[in-house]
């Protein structure tokens, strides 16, 4: 199968940022080992604030104010949303449970009808990570000996929880925001990057020669995707960046996992082919499709990057599957001469082809349409 080699200059601007942030990984201060650092740092800071903090109000066990603010302080600002609610639920929860069961009964029936209680409750109300933050709080409640009453422990409990939670979100708020949202972007970017050299590598199977690197292409698209889908619930507890971004990033990311599995679908199609002979016939509109989609994937990870969704100039992928379908049409009557086998390999890849590009198409177009951009 013939592919060209051409790329836009934005295509070459985008392939030549990725190599650099590639040669940049090989030292010490990469941008990942400088983001490791920074949440460190904030960590360090947010539990040591809480600690003053719990001092200067008299919360005398106010290191549980900073094992909160430990806990809940992620990576991305989205993410620590979702564990300081987790963590404040949970901890409401679990205060009132165990300071209701510490009202009667005897110890240890009525503090495990407590953890069980709280796990039940937590499950009903789709809680479910929130139920074991629960029974810690139960049992700090029920079965920690101190002076006063149960009630007072569980006030001082939430009282120090909630201050690790406020501490730690102004913290991740202010000090080097990490917001999940920018990450996700650039993650799609380079997800569409990738798939696109998945599906180069798929092709070269197609052509007799099978890419030695196929399996490691398939597994980093794979953990580029879980990666991606973490980031993205992430993404959705932020506020809004702007129109559309929240649905713009979870349609890219939708697309994102349909494409794979239709490439996944390409690469059985082209498995133990070997310079097919009826596939060579349908040239040069199959390389055509092929090369179009591989632009495609560029194109589309290029418009990600600057969040701009245009139409690519010299680029119709509805066109060149018209070509195609003319080509196969053409072809048809030579079918005799090739085995069974090649036939049917050849009209798989061509429908897995379309599906492609056509998923690569919509995946602009709805986006564009998500964000509220001028349609064509």
């Amino acid at each position: 199968m013939r592919l060209r080699a051409e790329k836009t200059w934005s295509q070459q601007q985008l392939a030549l940022q990725l190599r650099v942030e590639e040669k940049g990984n090989a030292g010490f201060f990469n941008w990942e080992r400088r983001r490791l650092v920074i949440h460190a740092a904030k960590t360090a800071l947010a539990a040591a604030l809480c600690w003053w903090l719990a001092q200067r109000f008299g919360l005398y066990d106010g290191y549980w104010g900073s094992i909160s603010a430990i806990i809940v302080l992620q990576s991305n600002f989205g993410a620590t949303i979702s564990a300081s609610r987790d963590r404040l639920l949970g901890t409401l929860i679990g205060a009132l449970i165990g300071f209701s069961f510490s009202l009667f009964g005897a110890l240890p029936w009525n503090y495990i009808l407590a953890v069980l209680a709280a796990v039940v409750v937590c499950g009903l109300l789709g809680l479910r990570s929130s139920s074991r933050l629960a029974g810690v709080t139960i049992t700090i409640v029920m079965l920690v000996q101190k002076a006063g009453s149960h009630w007072t422990l569980a006030l001082d409990r939430v009282m120090e929880v909630l201050l690790g939670i406020v501490v730690a979100l102004a913290v991740t708020t202010l000090v080097y925001p990490d917001r999940a949202r920018l990450r996700l972007r650039d993650g799609l970017a380079q997800e569409f990057l990738l798939l696109g050299g998945f599906f180069e590598g798929i092709l070269e199977g197609f052509r007799g020669a099978p890419a030695e690197n196929l399996p490691r292409l398939r597994e980093d698209v794979l953990a580029m995707l879980r990666g991606n889908n973490q980031l993205l619930e992430a993404a959705r507890n932020e506020p809004s960046g702007g129109p559309g971004w929240r649905e713009g990033l979870g349609t890219l990311a939708q697309f994102g996992r349909s494409l794979f599995d239709a490439l996944v679908a390409l690469e059985f199609s082209v498995k133990d082919s070997h310079e097919d002979g009826y596939a060579q016939q349908l040239e040069p509109a199959l390389g055509r499709l092929a090369v179009d989609i591989r632009s495609g994937f560029h194109h589309v990870a290029g418009c990600i990057h600057g969040w701009r969704f245009d139409n690519p100039p010299g680029l119709s992928l509805e066109e060149d599957i018209a070509q195609l379908e003319a080509r196969m049409a053409e072809v048809r009557h030579t079918g005799s001469k090739f085995s069974q086998a090649e036939i049917l390999r050849a009209y798989a890849v061509q429908l897995h082809l379309k599906q492609i590009a056509r998923l690569l198409r919509a995946s602009r177009v709805e986006t564009s349409r998500a964000i509220g951009e001028v349609q064509e």
